[in-house]
Formats: C-alpha cells, structure tokens, sequence
C-alpha cells in the first residue's frame, strides 16, 4: 500500500469530536507516521501474498471507507459494494481491515509509550494515578503517623485475573504484536544512523508477513487448562518483575514518611485468580481442574525462584580468601553438603546450591516431581515460604556485612520479595459457586445424614437454625462412600480438592469462597457447611470456631444490592458466623457485581446501586466492629462496570476502601495492562495510588451536601431504570429484535472461552451470561448497556429547569463518583455509531418490531447525548479524554468495512447459506470488531 494514499481519518461522531486540534495533532505526528508505516508494509504482503487484484480491492475499500468517516461518501454506496463480494473476496477485506486495526491499535500504544518518556524526560510533573504524584498529594496533608497506621493496617490491593471470555486474540498473534512492537521501539531508541535500516525493514516485513499468513480464529474452544496456562504467562512477561519491585518501592515511600507507624509489614499487593475455582456455570472446573490449577501456579512459582537461586550461583562468586562471610552464611554452605574442591572457598555458591537442593524437594513434595533439575544432593524440604524467606535473608545479611550492599539490592532483593509475595502457591485461588447450587447440595447432605428431609421446604429462620446448629459439631455428615448425585459428589470433591491444596500450599494457596447470587444468611452458611464436610472449618478449634477460608458474599442484581447491608446486618447478628470472622481477625469480604446489576436495571441504576450498597455496608462493618473489604467484579466494558480504574477507585464513597480492595481483571483487559513490564508497572501503580488516596484522603469532596446528593441520583437512578426495563424487559419482542439484531448466536461458536455464554437454557434476558450480553451489543455498535436509560433521566428531572441543570453541573465539578460515571458514558456513546446500527437493525424480518425497537434506541442516544453536553459543558463527546478522540480518528474507519460485512454475512448465513467460508467470515468480522474496539465483553 503506497505511503501516499495511505490516510488518517477525523471521526465526526455524535455530539462532535474535534477534527483539528493543531497542537495534538502535531504531537501526534510520529502515530500517523508509524501507521503510514504499518499500512504500508501491510499492503505490500497483501499484494505480494494475495495478488494486486485483491491489493486493489483492499485499497479501494479503504479509500472509501475513510471518505464515509468524512461524509464524502454515502455509507450505503460502500455497503452496497461490499454486499456485492463473493464469499472469498469478502475474506480477503475481512482479514486485511482486522490487520490494519490490529497494527493501528500497536502503534497507539507505542505512542503513548512515546509521549511518557517524553514527559519524564521534559521534566514534567508526575503523572495523575502514579505513586510519584500520590505521595505529593499525601505530603501536602501533613497525616499524622497514627491515622495513616489505623486505615492501612491489613493494606490490600488484590487484581484477580478470571477466565470471562472476551480475549479473542490468539497467543501467538500477541506473540507476532509483540516482535513488531519490540522493533518499533528499537527503532524510536537507536540514534540515526547507528543502526542497519535494510536489516530492520527486513525484520519489519517479516513480522507482518508471519501475521498476515497466521490464522486470526482458534480452529477449537478454549480449554480450561488453556486458560490457566494462558494467564500464567503473565509472569513471565511482566509480574515476577512488577508486582515485587511496587511493594518495595511503596514499603520504602511510606516508611520514609512515617518511619515509626510500622507500616506494611506484609506485601500490600498480591495478585489473585478465579481460574480454575470459578464453578459457577462452569461445569469444566472439577477437582482435577482445582488441582491443575493450584499446581500449575506452583510449579510456576518454584521454576522461578530455581531459574533466580541458578543465576544467583552464578554471580556470587565471592571468595573467603578475600571477604569474611557471617557465620550463619557459614553454616548454610556447610548444610548444602557440597563438598566440591573447586567451591571450597566460595561459600555463597555453596549456601544457595544448598538452598536450590531444598527448594527442589519442596517442588517435588508439592508437585511429585521436579520442575526443573533433579538436585544434586536430597535434602529436606522447606515447610513454608517463610523458611526459604528466612536463608534468603542470611545471604542478605552476609553480603551487606563485608560491605556488598550493591549485590544485595539486586537480583536477592528481588528474590526475596517475591518469595514473599508469591509463596509457594503463586497467587490466591477464589472457589466460587451459585447460591442454588449451594441449597441443592447441602439440602441433599443433610437428607443423607437424616438430619433433615426436605431442606428446601424450610423458611430462612428454620434453615439458620438446622444450619448454625450443624456447625457445632465436627462429624462430617457423609461417608466417603456416600452415594451423592453427580452435582453433589462434584461440589463435594472439588472442596475436598481444595482442602489438599492448603495442606500443600499454605492457607493463602485458597483464601476465598465467593457465593454467587447470595441474598441471605442461609446461603452463606451453607458454604459454612461444605467447608466443614471439607475439613477446611473447625467447629471445635481451641479458641472458637476456626476456617482458613473467608466466605465472600456476591450482590449481583439492583434488590440483592440494595439489600446488602441489611443481610450483612444479619450475618454478623449470626453468633456462629460472628465468632468465626472474629477467628480470621474480624475482617469480612463482599463482592459487588457490575454485570449483572447492569443487565437488570441498567446503567445508572447500576452504578448508582452499587454506590448506596458500599454507603450501606460500610454503616453496618463500622457499626458491628468488623473491617470491610470489597471486591469489584469489574469487566473490561463501561456496560460491566469497566472504564479507568484509578478514577473509578477514587469515585468510591468514604469509607468504602479503607486501604483494601480487590479487583477482577479478564479477557482483553488482562493483556493490555500486563504484557510487559512498562503496561504493568502503570497500571498496578494505578491500582495503589487510588487506593492510598481514597483511603488518606477526602476524595469525595461533597461535605454536607452529601445526603442531598444521594437523594437525587436515588431519583435519578429509578428514572433511569425505569426507562430501561421500559425497553428491555417490557417491550413485546425485545428479545427477538435483540437476537436478530446482534450476532448474539454466532458469538457462541467463537472459540474464546470454556465457559458456556448462558447460565442455564432459555430464551430470557435472565438466562444469558452479561458477557455475551455486552459483546453482542459493542458488535452492533450500539452500546446500549453502558448509556441506555441516563438521558431519559436527566431530560425528565431537568425538565426545563436551569437551576435543575446548574445543581447537576455543580455536582458533576464536584463529585467524582457523577463524574466519572458520565465521563465513562460519553466514552461508550463516543464509540456508538447508529449509522452502522441501522444496517444491524434491518436484519430483523419484523419491520414493525424492527421500527419500534430502533426508533426508541434513537430517541434516547440522542437525549443521552445531547443531556450529557448539557450536565458538562463540553461541546464534545470527548472533551475530557483526547487521547481516545485520537484514537477513534486512527482505528474506526478500519472498522466500517468489517461491520457491512458482518452485517453481509449474517444476513446470508441465517438466508440459508451454509458455506463454511460465510461462518468463519462472521467469526473473523467478530474478532476484528472486537480488537479495533479494544474491549468487547
């Protein structure tokens, strides 16, 4: 593709987006650059690969296509061209744009990458959300030692990585992004003239030729063990490096500031997993699946330290001729039982072989074998992280004594922390399961053991009775040998499962139960009992009842959250239940989620819920005494709760942090912030930092306005939900347009996930998975999720009124949690288009279903639209956010073709075509849809 006609499009999107920002757009010069660059190279093995022909054809469908995004052209014209291609010609200019908007995607981040060693280089202020310009904000409030003690005592932040399946991208295309983004930066970090330009172009070429002849679309599903092995890489690529170093440069700002406060005694981020103990709806995650995954996160672990304790070897070549060692690192070397001639004066070489042989049989005690090598010498395994930490820490001790201080801050201090971080287990491994399933199974244990017939027949205060009741007594309630249906004898053994894996690992290898769908007391103790039949709860311990697991509550739907605090009111009333979260210091756990919540009212009344079930749990945990900890089930989408995380951190109520948080992180969300270490670095410093401020500081900023303020976004958010379920679960054939109107049934033969897209057969909106629920609604652009309802709300409160419309703006300058709120919703009304809707709109057969639908999905993008100006003041969509202005100018016009022909190939796939070509051009639209938009479910 020729460097000339090689374009980068202004996007004119609803509400406007500026098309010539001067200043930005000279910034953003080396971005067009690089894209010219791409696209050329792109068209070039395009021509040579598949022919000038289809070279042409790509050519002129991008020509047109930005000409569309300029009003120049007539959408219908470039549809009308496309709809006319043959399937083979249409798979041509599917995988053509999916790669230009694969490429343009690399060199955004490059860019960005750009513009951030520019800004350190400029000297420029630390930038918003890194722990630089959060400790300024810190230094300026003069915090006395104590407080600061107080709110981050048991400090936490916790990203738990899940298996949600909306990464569509394969492993080794990532694999191929990444060599050509290694060379794009060799090239910005190599002086002119210092390096060989035809070697690099030839590198270059290669890279792209590798991606254009490399399938996009998986040939099979996902398996479970894919999965855990896909996020394990994750390691290597940037945590083992990451996650260790934040810890320590955090535990060193803060004892700077408050050296006497003992702050941090243990690492304040860990990272955690649902792969593999996430059941609910999964029938893949057995106990064998529990098992894998807990090993395969050890081997993992230990592999690291044995390829660092290696390499450790080999630099410490200090040699008691010429230092004088401390007699502990003496008594290591002599128990490592190395009696070599040629170490006889290298006591460290002979201390941490010792400490290798060690760790190797603790591998081969947790996994039955070695990950590595086998050991030269047996000798005794380490009983704990704790131990290993502790000979690590003699080798530390022992080089700062003769004044190798250098040696130790480097490779060992990394060592160290991350034998203190990760242990021996890697990472936390939630078990989670649905409430249902929960009264199923136990119902039919207690009718085995005859304690109770008909569980199910009971009201909630005679369940609590039956249940607190079974938790004073050890005596589990079946044998072995029970005869259990298949679902009981799964949940039995997955706990038991669960069980080994802490006596191997250590009680933080599993730390929490979630219970999916919790609306009562029962439903967590239950989880209380299964626990117990697991040996993982002692009724009798000495001191009170004792589990190494915490049960998390999930509030998932608008009631469960609005009811949140009066069920933990009654979980902590429970004297059982109390004094077993007093065993585990008083500190409870519950989960919100986003997804659910969103599907069911909507996105206000989502939001706005999930703000006054944090107000009301923090009452209740203050009022009984207990620490609170909430976990964000957060998606990669606005619609599942997704958007930047340091706003949405700091947009929490107060009181709702309290120096602990734990966070899901899935599908694409998961390789964009963590597949290097730079992405990494920023992303989990953004994680600290909002929650250092949120917790430090008075972030809120309403004072006594508060409740004022609460009582109209309760206004607002029944208005909103109101104007949703409106559509979405009351108007006659809303599901039928929803199903024809998105490729909703062709999502479930993409190959990105082990899990099933729907809970449970059925035809319901309930039934379906908030995944697949989102993603459907992004491919049609449409969005709906993540804005339908808020217009309708605002316009009818406003109402007209300019003092209405003031109070509005004055909160939205005031309140993070508004603002952010509607700065996430101008983002996703920004990437809509209902241009390109309509075409998904026309393949509903009802054309009265079809008019009715669409013209109520108009009417209110355009009162949302126009109404968020209004609350804002900006004259534009994204006025607050210009790099994804920018963004949408490089990528959407990639997207228009792929969207004309998804809409193509549905309408001849459900017309009654069965080409197999036609279904894996859908697939490939899906994938290609997906990656220009960069989240999807």
């Amino acid at each position: 593709m020729s460097e000339a006609t090689v374009d980068v499009a202004d996007l004119r999107s609803p509400g406007g987006t500026p098309t010539d920002d001067a200043e930005g757009r000279a910034d953003d010069a080396p971005l067009r650059d690089d894209i010219r660059l791409l696209g050329r190279v792109l068209g070039e093995v395009i021509g040579e690969q598949a022919g000038e022909d289809v070279l042409e054809l790509v050519e002129s469908t991008r020509v047109e296509a930005f000409k569309v995004r300029r009003s120049e052209v007539d959408r219908e014209q470039l549809a009308g061209r496309l709809a006319g291609l043959d399937v083979r010609g249409a798979n041509h200019v599917i995988r053509a744009f999916s790669h230009f908007s694969l490429l343009a995607n690399l060199a955004e981040d490059i860019h960005h990458e750009r513009r951030r060693r520019f800004h350190r280089r400029e000297g420029s202020p630390p930038q918003k959300g890194s722990l630089a310009a959060t400790f300024e904000l810190l230094d300026e409030q003069h915090l006395d030692a104590e407080v600061v003690a107080r709110e981050l005592s048991g400090a936490l932040v916790c990203p738990v990585v899940t298996a949600h399946p909306t990464e569509v991208r394969r492993k080794t295309i990532s694999q191929v992004q990444r060599q050509i983004h290694a060379l794009i930066r060799q090239r910005d970090r190599t002086a002119l003239g210092e390096g060989d330009d035809a070697q690099w172009s030839a590198q270059l070429w290669r890279s792209v030729l590798t991606l254009w002849q490399t399938a996009l679309l998986r040939l099979s599903r996902l398996r479970l063990e894919d999965e855990i092995d896909e996020a394990l890489r994750y390691y290597e690529l940037s945590l083992f490096d990451v996650i260790p170093a934040l810890n320590t440069d955090l535990r060193r700002a803060l004892n700077e500031r408050w050296p006497d406060a003992g702050l941090l005694q243990r690492p304040m981020l860990l990272p955690g997993s649902w792969i593999g103990g996430d059941r609910d709806g999964n029938p893949f995650v057995t106990a064998d699946a529990l098992r894998r995954a807990t090993s395969r996160q050890a081997e993992t672990a230990l592999g690291h330290y044995l390829d660092e304790l290696e390499q450790l070897r080999t630099e410490l070549s200090m040699s008691d001729r010429l230092v004088r060692p401390t007699d502990e690192l003496y008594a290591l070397a002599e128990l490592s039982q190395d009696d070599s001639p040629f170490r006889a004066d290298e006591p460290y070489r002979r201390a941490l072989g010792g400490i290798s042989n060690r760790l190797c049989a603790t591998a081969h005690r947790v996994l039955g074998r070695y990950p590595r090598r086998d050991p030269a010498v047996e000798l005794p395994a380490y009983d704990s992280p704790d131990e290993l930490r502790g000979d690590l820490d003699v080798v530390d001790a022992s080089l700062r004594s003769h004044g190798a201080g250098s040696l130790a801050d480097d490779r060992l201090r990394r060592l160290r922390e991350a034998v203190e971080v990760f242990g021996f287990h890697l990472s936390g491994l939630d078990l989670r399961q649905n409430s249902d399933v929960h009264e199923q199974v136990v119902g039919e244990l207690l009718a085995w053991a005859g304690a109770c017939e008909d569980y199910s027949a009971l009201d909630e205060d005679a369940r609590v009775e039956l249940l607190a009741r079974e938790l004073t007594m050890r005596r589990p309630l079946v044998r072995p040998d029970a005869e259990l249906s298949e679902t009981a004898r799964g949940e039995v053994d997955v706990l038991l499962a669960a069980a080994e894996q802490v006596a191997l690992l250590g009680p933080r290898a599993i730390p929490n139960y979630v219970i999916s769908m919790c609306e009562s007391v029962s439903d967590v103790l239950e989880v209380a009992v299964l626990l117990k039949e697991a040996g993982l709860l002692d009724p009798a311990a000495e001191g009170g009842p004792a589990c190494s697991i915490g049960i998390s509550p999930l509030f998932e739907t608008i009631d469960d959250l609005k009811n949140a605090g009066t069920t933990l009111a009654a979980m902590l009333d429970q004297p059982l239940y109390r004094a077993l979260l007093d065993s585990r210091g008083g500190v409870q756990e519950v989960m919100l989620g986003y997804s659910d919540s969103n599907k069911d009212g909507g996105y206000l009344a989502a939001n706005w819920a999930l703000y006054r079930a944090e107000l009301a749990l923090v009452d209740v945990a203050r009022a009984g005494g207990i620490r609170l900890r909430l976990f964000h089930g957060r998606g990669g989408t606005v619609g599942r709760g997704g958007g930047p995380s340091y706003e949405a951190i700091r947009a929490q109520p107060p009181g709702a942090v309290a120096g602990a948080l734990r966070i899901t992180e899935q599908g694409e969300v998961i390789a964009a912030k963590y597949a290097d270490p730079d992405l990494a670095r920023r992303n989990l410093e953004a994680l600290v930092a909002a929650t250092l401020e949120a917790t430090l500081l008075d972030v809120e900023g309403l004072g006594d306005d508060a409740e004022q303020a609460y009582e109209l976004l309760d206004g607002l958010a029944a208005r909103a939900q109101q104007a949703y379920r409106a559509l979405v679960h009351e108007t006659p054939g809303f599901v039928d347009w929803f199903r024809a109107a998105t490729p909703i049934r062709e999502l479930g033969e993409l190959n990105i996930g082990s899990r099933p897209p729907s809970r449970k057969a059925g035809d319901k909106i309930s039934d379906l998975r908030a995944i697949p629920w989102v993603f459907s609604w992004s491919q049609a652009r449409i969005m709906l999720p993540g804005w339908y309802g808020t217009g309708s709300a605002l316009e009818s409160w406003v109402d007209g009124d300019d003092a209405r419309l003031a109070r509005l703006q004055d909160l939205h300058r005031r309140w993070p949690f508004f603002r952010t709120v509607l700065s996430n919703m101008g983002m996703v009304l920004a990437k809509t288009d209902l241009g390109i809707a309509a075409h998904y709109a026309e393949l509903v057969p009802d054309e009265d279903l079809r008019a009715r639908v669409f013209d109520q999905i108009t009417a209110e993008h355009e009162r949302t639209s126009r109404m968020l100006l209004a609350v804002t003041g900006d004259d534009h969509l994204l006025a607050d956010n210009p790099s994804l202005a920018r963004s949408i100018r490089n990528r959407f016009p990639y997207l228009e073709p792929l969207h004309h022909l998804q809409v193509e190939m549905l309408r001849r796939r459900r017309g009654g075509d069965d080409d197999e070509l036609a279904r894996r051009n859908i697939q490939l639209t899906i994938n290609g849809i997906a990656t220009a938009l960069r989240n999807s479910g």
